[in-house]
């Protein structure tokens, strides 16, 4: 089992939309960086408008899987939370909420069938949390962080795709934004590495088979 879970620290640290320049740098180029620094903070809406991005919620006992009901925080494994503007997940309001992350893609290709576009998918960051693997009954299962500050937006990991490792619906896509936390994963319990864009319909209806 990898050191990172085992000591808690975090893979990297994550950055936000405050620039450390030099004096010089500033002096000679303050416009541009300003403008950088807007866009860094903010999405372009699905009207051309610039909107920030919704943050992500702490998934709470209250919180059940928009596919299989069950109560998230109960149960292993990587969560999900997906927002649509102007929408309403379910009869709720934002986000979609998950207790596996194939689960969640499978919501949203069916959604994206019926034209619903997504703003920002967010999943468990398993670089960024003191994360275990239990052996229950010959599975081996990871377990579950559904405080808001586990999460990331999915494009920013390397999803482990159909390790020997389960969450709540068995095999699952464990994602990591240190690839090298990836690599080290797959080593150690299997699994293929992809991105958000190679996520297909064909690989989750693969997972949904397990």
């Amino acid at each position: 089992m990898c050191d990172k879970h085992k000591t808690g620290g975090r893979a990297g640290e994550q950055t936000d939309c405050n620039y450390h320049l030099g004096r010089r740098r500033v002096l000679e180029g303050v416009a541009a960086a300003g403008a950088v620094s807007l866009a860094g903070c903010s999405n372009l809406g699905t009207d051309g408008d610039t909107e920030e991005v919704p943050s992500a919620v702490t998934l709470t006992t209250d919180d059940a899987c928009e596919v299989c009901g069950m109560i998230i925080p109960n149960h292993p494994g990587p969560s999900t939370e997906i927002f649509y503007p102007g929408r309403e997940p379910s009869g709720h309001e934002n986000p979609a909420r998950f207790d596996s992350t194939w689960e969640a893609f499978q919501y949203d290709f069916e959604r994206s069938d019926r034209g619903w576009e997504r703003a920002v998918m967010y999943v468990t960051d398993y670089s960024a949390v003191d994360y275990d693997i239990a052996d229950e009954g010959g599975d081996l299962l990871i377990s579950t962080h559904p405080e808001a500050d586990a999460f990331v937006e999915a494009s920013a990991v390397t999803f482990v795709v159909g390790s020997e490792v389960k969450g709540a619906m068995g095999r699952d896509l464990i994602a990591f934004t240190d690839g090298g936390d990836a690599e080290s994963f797959a080593d150690e319990y299997g699994g293929e590495l992809l991105t958000l864009d190679e996520v297909t319909p064909q690989v989750i209806g693969r997972l949904g088979r397990n």
